[in-house]
């Protein structure tokens, strides 16, 4: 089983995490939150405000699982996404028959191991006193800043935001940008990963200045962005938001192909795909449709293609595009451009097929 002592008990000390069942990211996270101190959310002097535990239900002798403490909240909400929350249905001695039960709103979830919360994330830089900026993202959609943003942020700044979605991609736009410039941006810079780590690829490499900054795509479910300053000259820094989309990438190369999902099959229904092409600067981005065909509407409604000067959907559009309506060749002002698709709940087609040069 997964188990761990609750805080600091003296000298080296066990985490269980057993092969089978304990290797998950979040469940490892619990274990060592119990190892930093942290009780189970459900176990809160405030619980029984947020969750009711249903008694009848637990099995004989799992009782003292769901105990109330004296708890120190720190000043924080209750958070029923904690990855210290028990599970709607954990130790019960029914099936179907939930444990806990959230109130007033039964149907709000408790229970993941997916990772730690933002909340999670904050108990502990505020039980152990990290003056530090940087958080889980794991929202559908969200937004972040520098520190202070609009007031310039504080020198030796050394901050990460890591976004994570469920099974879908992460489009990234950025609304203000303005760190000290520096040469090759070695000075104060964001830098974004195209995954969860350092390690992972990267999507765009130590940027400095001001704006604007290309919108991005991830290519899965995480991106991080890392933002750092060094002790001298500061900025009023960056905002920037997110969200999760269905498909899309960020192109870099000089010349590729962007098609429709399932090209040349017929496109999934529902879908919002978004990609970005960024070219370096003084290169104008060239765009030639080879195939075309999407569901024809009136001032195409339903599924249409949409191609901006700039990389955000609020830039200058030329479309929408519909049916088989001949689609002229594009060209640029800047350096960035936005290919942008929607289909909705009926009819599928083949869709289309693009090539871009720079």
């Amino acid at each position: 089983s997964c188990w761990s002592y609750f805080g600091k008990i003296g000298g080296r000390q066990a985490v269980g995490l057993v092969k089978n069942g304990c290797m998950d990211k979040g469940a490892i996270q619990h274990e060592m939150n119990h190892a930093l101190g942290f009780i189970h959310e459900q176990a809160r002097s405030d619980r029984d405000r947020f969750v009711k535990i249903m008694w009848e239900h637990i099995v004989a002798g799992e009782q003292g699982n769901f105990g109330k403490m004296n708890s120190k909240n720190l000043g924080l909400p209750y958070d029923y996404s904690s990855v210290m929350h028990y599970g709607a249905y954990d130790f019960s001695s029914t099936p179907g028959k939930p444990t806990i039960v959230p109130v007033p709103d039964p149907s709000i979830p408790i229970g993941q191991r997916e990772g730690l919360s933002n909340l999670d994330v904050a108990k502990i830089n505020k039980l152990y006193k990290c003056n530090c900026c940087s958080s889980v993202l794991p929202k559908p959609k969200g937004s972040f800043s520098s520190v202070n943003y609009p007031s310039p942020y504080p020198n030796n700044s050394n901050c990460l935001w890591l976004i994570r979605t469920r099974r879908s991609k992460i489009f990234l736009q950025f609304e203000a940008f303005d760190l000290q410039r520096s040469s090759d941006c070695t000075s104060d810079y964001i830098k974004i990963y195209n995954g969860n780590s350092k390690s992972s690829p990267v999507l765009l490499d130590k940027y400095c200045g001001k704006g604007p900054l290309p919108s991005l795509v991830a290519s899965g479910s995480t991106m991080l962005v890392e933002f750092a300053s060094d002790e001298s000259i500061t900025a009023t820094g960056f905002r920037a938001s997110y969200n999760r989309v269905n498909c899309g990438a960020t192109f870099r190369d000089s010349k590729g192909v962007i098609t429709s999902p399932n090209y040349p099959n017929k496109y999934p229904k529902n879908r919002a795909c978004f990609w970005v092409i960024v070219s370096p600067v003084g290169y104008k981005i060239s765009l030639k449709m080879l195939s075309f065909e999407l569901e024809y509407s009136d001032r195409c409604i339903y599924d249409y293609l949409l191609i901006h000067d700039g990389s955000r959907p609020t830039s200058p559009a030329v479309g929408p595009y519909c049916g088989t309506e001949k689609v002229a060749d594009f060209t640029s002002t800047g350096n960035f451009v936005l290919v942008e698709f929607h289909s909705d709940l009926v009819w599928e087609l083949p869709g289309f097929v693009m090539s871009y040069t720079f």
